[in-house]
């Protein structure tokens, strides 16, 4: 299923309108089931869907690994992945009957930041230079054929300090980590002592799903929130925003910056 789509639009402009069509992103209502029992529907761009509802699952501690996952069937038309586990999950400690609206207006689950104690902060020696972080962050805003065409999507990537080892698009941002995170996990890419980086805010919730994947370096071209700076420092998280141009704010753990 394409990303895009064509439609019919009037373009106004000072010297007049015209009729003409403009490439958009598309979306679709994606329900994921656990062990055939429905969870939750997410609204996503229609690409790397077994990711996404892995990457899903996973940022939100339902599974904790690649061996519990026995099955992913993809019914892209359908809108659904079904994705079966090798053991029963048992989901009373994940509940979507007390959801939290997030930042993006979207509920999710009532993931809860006092569920990570002390002993969940991360400790890395990674380092990475300013001149990498920029070389990095330049690549990633040329990976977009999508975002270049529509305007309409985040993206997100993993890397260590000299490349981009996945990349993903997507219309929300907390999708866009997670088809991240999911790949990783399908594809055995080992996510200790890397990067992400995002197109978008970084609040607490997408520092939550960076401790799951113990990533201790988190680099945006947006801004963090007071909570997710506050999160981040306690995790043991690199915060870095605003990486644009020749600057960037380090808001956390600066130590890591050489």
């Amino acid at each position: 299923m394409d990303s895009v789509t064509r439609l019919p639009i009037q373009r106004i402009t000072a010297g007049g309108r015209i009729e003409t069509e403009d490439t958009v992103v598309r979306e679709l209502p994606l329900t994921i089931f656990l062990n055939g029992k429905e969870l939750i529907t997410l609204l996503c761009s229609p690409l790397a869907l077994d990711a996404l509802a892995v990457g899903f699952l996973f940022s939100e501690g339902i599974i904790k690994s690649r061996d519990e996952i026995a099955e992913v069937a993809v019914d892209a038309e359908g809108g659904m992945v079904r994705v079966s586990t090798t053991a029963d999950i048992e989901l009373n400690l994940w509940s979507l009957s007390r959801p939290i609206v997030t930042s993006s207006g979207k509920k999710r689950s009532s993931s809860n930041p006092d569920g990570f104690t002390a002993q969940s902060r991360i400790e890395s020696g990674v380092t990475v230079s300013v001149d990498e972080v920029m070389a990095l962050v330049k690549e990633f805003q040329r990976r977009s054929a999508v975002f270049q065409a529509t305007g309409g999507v985040h993206s997100a990537a993993m890397c260590d300090t000299r490349e981009i080892l996945v990349f993903a698009d997507d219309i929300g941002r907390h999708n866009a980590i997670d088809k991240v995170l999911g790949h990783c996990l399908l594809q055995g890419v080992a996510t200790d002592d890397r990067i992400i980086l995002t197109s978008g805010r970084i609040p607490s919730e997408i520092l939550l799903k960076v401790a799951r994947a113990r990533v201790p370096i988190v680099v945006s071209v947006s801004a963090p929130t007071d909570l997710g700076v506050k999160l981040a420092d306690g995790l043991g998280i690199t915060v870095i925003g605003f990486v644009r141009g020749d600057r960037m704010n380090v808001y956390t753990h600066a130590e890591r910056i050489t």
